[in-house]
């Protein structure tokens, strides 16, 4: 029974990681994308607010929120 569970956990683990490592490099691509503008479109945002909770719900680190919270201080456009 043990060799097939760990087995199993590393992939889990594996998995999660390599998910929080799309989900942070798609936040960081829009962020940079508008961060000289100072602006972000209304999907754009809606889009990083959902990447940033199923981030956090995967237990991502800190180094996001000060990004999550640059982004919710721009303006939003059509």
């Amino acid at each position: 029974l043990v060799g097939v569970l760990i087995p199993c956990v590393v992939v889990i683990v594996c998995l999660i990681n390599g998910m929080k490592f799309l989900l942070r490099s798609e936040m960081l691509r829009t962020y940079y994308h508008n961060k000289e503008r100072g602006k972000i479109r209304q999907y754009e945002l809606e889009n990083f607010v959902f990447l940033y909770k199923a981030y956090k719900a995967l237990k991502g680190n800190s180094f996001i929120d000060k990004i999550y919270e640059e982004v919710m201080e721009w303006e939003v456009i059509s």
